[in-house]
């Protein structure tokens, strides 16, 4: 399984493979919890990557309800139909416009009732409300959707489902319970160095070394926000386009805005790295 990720582009270490393999194997959900921007998105990408299968995502977010996550009917069709078939007996219409023609699919409906393989992402599912959060045991549970004009819709596939956390709030221990759990952190500088020279063609070895051994001295500060594993491959990435071939002091005040996002934290990592103000 790690060489089939690293394949498309994922550097997994013994513990993601494994609970990788075994989601596939037992047919259960990965609940991915960790600071953001560790990899948890990457990884459902990569997995969908390595096995040939469609990304289906959803986006979650405060305010998130049914008909953005699973399904809506499409009213305005609906009112055509009514107003093309004026003077029908309502009994006979309302069996014509409750069918699958008027119905908008959203992700989680879209995964269920896909003829292909798909990778279902869950992405950020802590901002949704529990009440929201409820509406996913249907479908973590029986991979089915329930529609009351319809009937029930099974999984003509059943999917691999990613759900992704970054623990701003608790979720609920049905959810978990139907999962298996994975933390994911920062990586060593060992393994983000090769994460840098896996992602950022051109990066030399030393470079390499260099960026992640201070990324991780960021890390170890009590910073707002420590830059992620995606910032240290933008910063990477921003020295590489400069031309610069090695990191000190200088360099590091000259682009630390890649790496941190609050002034405070930049003010703080510099005084403490001993780097001229930014």
């Amino acid at each position: 399984m790690a060489t089939a990720l690293e394949r498309a582009g994922y550097l997994a270490d013994p513990k993601i493979a494994q609970v990788v393999y075994l989601a596939d194997r037992l047919e259960k959900p990965i609940l991915a919890e960790g600071p953001a921007g560790v990899g948890k998105t990457a990884l459902a990408v990569a997995i969908a990557t390595a096995g040939g299968r469609r990304l289906v995502r959803l986006q979650c977010y405060e305010g998130l309800d049914e008909a953005k996550a699973l399904y809506e009917w499409n009213y305005h069709k609906q009112l055509l139909r009514i107003q093309a078939d004026e003077g029908r007996a309502w009994d006979t219409l309302e069996g014509d416009i409750f069918t699958r023609d008027f119905l908008l699919t959203r992700p989680l409906l879209e995964a269920i009732s896909s003829d292909d393989p798909v990778v279902l992402l869950i992405d950020e599912v802590d901002r949704v409300e529990m009440e929201t959060e409820a509406l996913l045991l249907e479908v973590l549970d029986a991979f089915q959707i329930t529609i009351p004009e319809l009937g029930t819709m099974e999984a003509r596939s059943r999917p691999i489902v990613v759900l992704t956390s970054n623990n701003t709030r608790e979720l609920s221990e049905a959810l978990k319970r139907r999962c298996l759990f994975l933390h994911i952190t920062y990586p060593t500088a060992e393994r983000e160095r090769d994460i840098l020279l896996a992602r950022v063609p051109g990066l030399p070895e030393r470079l390499a070394t260099r960026i992640a051994e201070v990324v991780r001295s960021l890390r170890e500060l009590p910073v707002r926000k420590a830059p992620s594993v995606s910032e240290s491959i933008d910063w990477a990435r921003t020295l590489l386009a400069l031309g610069i071939e090695d990191v000190d002091a200088g360099v590091t005040a000259d682009t630390i805005n890649v790496l941190l996002k609050y002034q405070t934290d930049i003010d703080k990592a510099l005084v403490t790295l001993g780097a001229p103000p930014g």
